[in-house]
């Protein structure tokens, strides 16, 4: 099966590269991981805050899973017969969730609502935004489209049976929401190896923090996916495989949806929604927006006076002063404040956010 757009629109660059000895994908896969929003990812909640557990699942991990998994569907497809490019693929899941904000998506929900609400804050967006705008001090990662596109199309939170791509090529500096669908196979298969990742993957994490246990599994999910993360990638990947191998279209069978849908119903009652999560969702939204608040407040008042903000007592002040600094000749064209601060809180880390948030809530020493 063959990509509707001409190859030349999926490698087009903003600015024109060679990559003759990596390849253009391969070229995209090590400009994501040496960038400084990638190795954030370590620090970054996939469900649950903060983890000092080492068993329990980060950002940095979640997108390596979905590039895996969606490596492994390529791999199956092709020898069906398809022709995937698997290096686009694992290049668009590692770069699928650079732009999530501190504290997974209650961060993304109260930074969100903290601008508006709507689509004022959404990460898919956010994640095109870092790879083509705001990575390298402003200057981008000068990706492909079609990793640029398979990125702000992922939506991981949208479950469709099947999918076929976009069939003509989009001005992504115009999308403002997640009603837009890939624009290439391989989009598609990470929009599903999203999903595949981080379902049994959380239940995982769940049985970890002692949230559930493996016996609260319905018999239904057990029997039909399995109990196990291992055993739920093994059966929807090969459901995928099997199921599209023949067909102009990715997705899942009738069966293997309908399970996917009773695991996710699951996760979200036991896990997502589970009230013990519920005190962190509210700490959550305090830092969000005590951390908005006091560095909008700051930006209004010392802008780009670079010096102003390392005269600053606080390390969090200083530290916003750098980055402004280090950003100057992008921001010289943004005209929102609002913009600007919602940059620098979406690029925290989760500790890096806590620590912000007990500077600006205790008094300094004077001595």
């Amino acid at each position: 099966m063959q990509n509707p757009l001409p190859e030349k629109i999926y490698l087009k660059r903003t600015e024109e590269k060679d990559a003759p000895i990596r390849g253009d994908y391969f070229r995209d896969q090590t400009a994501i991981i040496h960038s400084m929003p990638f190795r954030r990812l370590k620090h970054k909640t996939q469900v649950f805050f903060a983890p000092e557990n080492d068993h329990v699942c980060t950002r940095i991990e979640h997108v390596l899973h979905v590039a895996t998994i969606a490596k492994s569907i390529c791999l199956g497809l092709n020898q069906s017969g398809w022709n995937l490019d698997v290096e686009m693929a694992f290049a668009i899941g590692l770069g699928h969730d650079l732009g999530h904000a501190p504290f997974g998506h209650e961060g993304e929900y109260f930074l969100n609502k903290r601008r508006g609400g709507g689509n004022a804050f959404i990460h898919e967006i956010n994640s095109y935004r870092i790879v083509e705008h705001l990575a390298n001090n402003g200057k981008g990662l000068n990706l492909t489209y079609a990793v640029r596109d398979g990125i702000i199309s992922h939506n991981g939170e949208s479950f469709e049976q099947y999918l076929v791509p976009d069939h003509k090529e989009k001005d992504l500096e115009l999308v403002k929401n997640r009603k837009i669908k890939p624009s290439s196979y391989e989009g598609c298969i990470v929009r599903f190896s999203d999903k595949v990742a981080y379902l049994g993957r959380d239940i995982e994490d769940a049985i970890t923090a002692q949230f559930i246990n493996r016996t609260d599994i319905p018999d239904n999910i057990r029997n039909g996916l399995g109990e196990s993360n291992s055993q739920i990638i093994d059966s929807l990947v090969n459901d995928i495989i099997n199921y599209s191998e023949n067909s102009n279209q990715i997705g899942f069978s009738d069966e293997r949806f309908e399970q996917l849908k009773q695991l996710k119903d699951f996760n979200y009652k036991n896990i997502y929604l589970n009230t013990k999560k519920e005190r962190n969702r509210l700490v959550a939204g305090k830092i969000i927006y005590a951390l908005f608040d006091y560095l909008l407040i700051l930006y209004t008042k010392y802008e780009r006076d670079y010096e102003a903000y390392e005269k600053q007592s606080l390390k969090m002040e200083k530290a916003f002063g750098k980055y402004l600094n280090a950003m100057h000749n992008f921001y010289l064209y943004e005209e929102d404040p609002e913009q600007i601060v919602t940059d620098y809180i979406a690029g925290m880390t989760d500790s890096f956010a806590m620590d912000c948030m007990q500077q600006i809530s205790f008094p300094q020493s004077s001595f």
